[in-house]
């Protein structure tokens, strides 16, 4: 009796583990050229100030989604980021309000900001070029659905 109550809470440590270490949820995004990008899904303001850093580099077929709560001018930095990205800002609909290319590293203190020229709801970080040679540019529609 003793030894499967001991396993009943190995298996609750082992499962109270597994949740607490599990990382940001991981969906589905698709580009305007169908190409299907697996996200996380940064809704946590630790998450989303964390985002890419300290990271070797972003495999073609990831990216990376911010969920924000309000629409506004969210900004984006660089900081402690390895590789450059393509910057993807949308708006309630999904809508492309602005895409920065190409953004490298940060390499000033402070780090520059880049921001949208209309207001958001989501940004969408993917590799450096990929929008372009994705059709992601204003206008477009990313199609995802959030967890």
């Amino acid at each position: 009796m003793w030894r499967a109550r001991g396993l009943l809470l190995f298996a609750s440590i082992v499962v109270a583990g597994s949740v607490a270490l599990a990382g940001p949820a991981v969906i589905p995004l698709r580009l305007p050229s169908g190409k299907v990008l697996q996200s996380e899904v940064m809704v946590k303001d630790e998450d989303r100030a964390m985002g890419l850093m300290f990271r070797p580099s972003l495999p073609s077929d990831r990216g990376m989604l911010f969920v924000f709560e309000q629409p506004d001018f969210h900004g984006i930095w660089m900081k402690n980021c390895k590789f450059p990205i393509d910057i993807v800002w949308l708006d309630e609909a999904r809508r492309v309000v602005d895409v920065a290319a190409s953004v490298p590293p940060c390499k000033a203190d402070p780090c520059p900001v880049y921001q949208p020229m209309g207001r958001a709801s989501y940004v969408v970080e993917m590799g450096a070029g990929q929008a372009g040679h994705e059709k992601v540019a204003r206008g477009a529609v990313l199609d995802f659905k959030l967890p």
